[in-house]
């Protein structure tokens, strides 16, 4: 399954200034905000768990939300996506891979998962 979002950099970047950590605490966890030094990383997270949501067929709503899909990065700065536990169990998860990328003031984000 594979799910893919674009958002734009500029649009993630007003909501920070308006709304500073709320606007990351909306569809971030701790951990995440400590990851974001700017808002092209965070639009690219917002990207990333869209299209999460998307390739789950289900989008962000009642069944999937911002916080059930938790974004990392390895020790070579690469990013890695996980699902909460209930999301593994329900759509029946094996695999999750992830990958970001930004240019012209867009953040876009594709994800494919595998199931068991």
């Amino acid at each position: 399954m594979i799910g893919i979002d674009i958002v734009s950099i500029q649009r993630i970047e007003k909501l920070m200034e308006k709304f500073p950590q709320k606007a990351l605490e909306r569809f971030l966890n701790e951990e995440e905000i400590q990851l974001v030094k700017s808002a092209q990383t965070a639009a690219g997270f917002w990207a990333a768990k869209e299209a999460a949501s998307k390739a789950l067929g289900c989008g962000i709503g009642k069944t999937c939300g911002f916080h059930d899909i938790i974004i990392s990065k390895t020790k070579k700065n690469a990013p890695k996506i996980k699902l909460a536990k209930k999301l593994k169990k329900k759509f029946n998860i094996k695999k999750i891979s992830v990958s970001i990328t930004h240019d012209g003031g867009f953040a876009v984000a594709a994800v494919i998962l595998s199931k068991k």
